[in-house]
C-alpha cells in the first residue's frame, strides 16, 4: 500500500490530467457507440451498463487523483484549481462537499 501511495507521489498533476482527459474521453466514446448500436437495435442495456460502468469508474478514479493531488508550488496549485474549475464549467458538474474541500485544502498553502 505504501508503495502505491509513493508510485502516485511521483506521478505529476499534468500527467494525472491527461489521463482524465482520457478518461472523459473514453466515457464519451463508450456513450457515442452505444447510441449508434442501439439505434441499430445491437445492445442490451445490460451491456450497455457495464461499458459505461467501468469507463466511469476509471473518470471517477482520475479525477479524485487530481482533487487529493497536494501541489508542489504556485504553478501546480493553479493548474489544479484552473483544471477543476474548467471540468466543472465543461460538464456542467459539480463536486462534492468532501472533492470541494479536499481541493481547498491542498491549494491553501499557495492561495
Amino acid at each position: 500500500m505504501t508503495e502505491d501511495f509513493e508510485m502516485e507521489a511521483a506521478v505529476s498533476l499534468d500527467a494525472m490530467i491527461k489521463r482524465h482527459i482520457a478518461a472523459l474521453s473514453a466515457t464519451s466514446e463508450a456513450v457515442r457507440e452505444w447510441d449508434e448500436r442501439r439505434a441499430a437495435g445491437d445492445v442490451t442495456n445490460v451491456a450497455y451498463s457495464n461499458a459505461l460502468l467501468e469507463v466511469t469508474k476509471e473518470e471517477e478514479a482520475a479525477r479524485l487523483r487530481i482533487v487529493q493531488h497536494q501541489p508542489c508550488d504556485d504553478r501546480e496549485s493553479g493548474l489544479k484549481l484552473a483544471y477543476i474549475a474548467a471540468y466543472l464549467f465543461a460538464t456542467g458538474g459539480s463536486l462534492k462537499q468532501d472533492e470541494m474541500e479536499a481541493v481547498m485544502r491542498t491549494a491553501e498553502p499557495f492561495t
